[in-house]
């Protein structure tokens, strides 16, 4: 075979390679069954949508976590309800997070759809309610694609769903809770040194991302609300509870978290009408306390219902933390009930609070399950 044969053969090859890669990805199915992604509008509801990591990925999902893995939701996962799950539970007839479904394709797939102008669908692929686009690993540069983060882009997927029924949005609202992924890596520079640039540089790229991701939902829905929620000590978490028993170390890794905070804190003031900041790291504080003065771990209880819920590591319900480092179920009742009184307050939304006796009442119903 001459050389010049076997360069065009394997030019063919190649386009043909490419060619079935592209009907690969056009025919790929999405798993979500027909008119899924376009749902009715439930008369009263209001739509929400949620951009994070794996502090808002359902713990039910089971394509992402197969029956069997730990890795989510922990022993106890049909018991084990992460915040956005307690919601719609709770309060599925206010806010609408969509239906419960099985959806995505491979990032090639729906970046390939993505360029030729057909709806992209989710990615990763995952089983969680259609307008949660949070998954675990995420991080800022995933908000919008940012260098590697094109691969799990969370707000362009989620503005082509938005784009189907604009009407249905005019009303929305949109949780952003991400960073932990981006900022905990650095907690033992925040132990040493809290002014560290490049902790700016890791607050500054974030507030950044979000920003950009701000600005697209509005230039595309002007009237959606955005509830920004910030970032919680890692140096209180139980897991690592035998570190930074010392006078300096907390002290410090809270001055840096403090104005990683308030960069966040800054992107709402900027509109208050349309964003509200929900200080996640306050709320954390004033449930389970902080350390002692010398490092020292010196947490609070909560009770919740016929539970006790403390500052542990554990699947049980009375832990805050599941074995896998996620938060545990009383920590999510607590937290959904928060995140739904700060909507009320921030946006004036028509949303009946969740009183303590009602938390205790799911806690008690759902932890006797068998």
């Amino acid at each position: 075979m001459s050389p010049r044969l076997f360069s065009f053969l394997l030019v063919c090859a190649a386009a043909a390679v490419v060619v079935a890669a592209f009907a690969t990805a056009l025919a790929w199915s999405d798993g979500a069954p027909p008119g899924a992604t376009k749902p009715a509008v439930r008369p009263g509801t209001i739509p929400i949508a949620v951009l994070g990591d794996s502090n808002s990925h359902s713990y039910q999902d089971r394509v992402a976590f197969p029956l069997g893995s730990h890795e989510r939701g922990g022993a106890l996962r049909d018991q084990t309800f992460q915040w956005t799950e307690v919601l719609a539970r709770m309060r599925g007839n206010e806010l609408d997070f969509g239906p419960w479904v099985h959806w995505g394709r491979p990032w090639w797939s729906a970046w390939v759809r993505d360029k030729v102008g057909l709806l992209p669908s989710r990615t990763p692929i995952k089983e969680d309610y259609l307008y949660n686009f949070a998954n675990s690993g995420g991080a800022c540069k995933n908000l919008m694609g940012d260098g590697l983060g094109f691969r799990y882009p969370q707000v362009p997927r989620l503005l082509s769903l938005m784009k189907q029924q604009p009407e249905r949005w005019q009303n929305g609202v949109v949780v952003i809770y991400i960073g932990a992924n981006d900022w905990n890596p650095y907690l033992d520079l925040m132990a040493r040194e809290p002014e560290a640039p490049e902790l700016h540089r890791v607050i500054d790229y974030c507030t950044q991302q979000i920003g950009r991701a701000i600005e697209a939902i509005h230039a595309s829905h002007p009237s959606v609300r955005i509830l920004l929620a910030g970032i919680t000590n890692q140096g209180d978490d139980p897991a690592l509870q035998d570190k930074y028993r010392d006078a300096t170390s907390p002290s410090n890794i809270r001055r840096a978290l403090a104005g990683a905070n308030a960069a966040l804190r800054r992107i709402a003031e900027a509109d208050p009408q349309r964003i509200a900041f929900f200080d996640a790291n306050a709320w954390a504080v004033e449930r389970w306390g902080i350390r002692g003065p010398h490092g020292e771990p010196d947490f609070k209880s909560v009770r919740l219902g016929h539970l006790t819920v403390t500052h542990t590591m554990g699947d049980a319900p009375s832990n805050t933390m599941l074995v896998d480092d996620h938060p545990g179920f009383g920590w999510n009742v607590l937290w959904a009930q928060s995140i739904l009184a700060r909507l009320r307050e921030a946006f004036g939304l028509p949303l009946t609070p969740i009183s303590d006796d009602e938390a205790a009442r799911f806690v008690d119903a759902t932890a006797a399950k068998p």
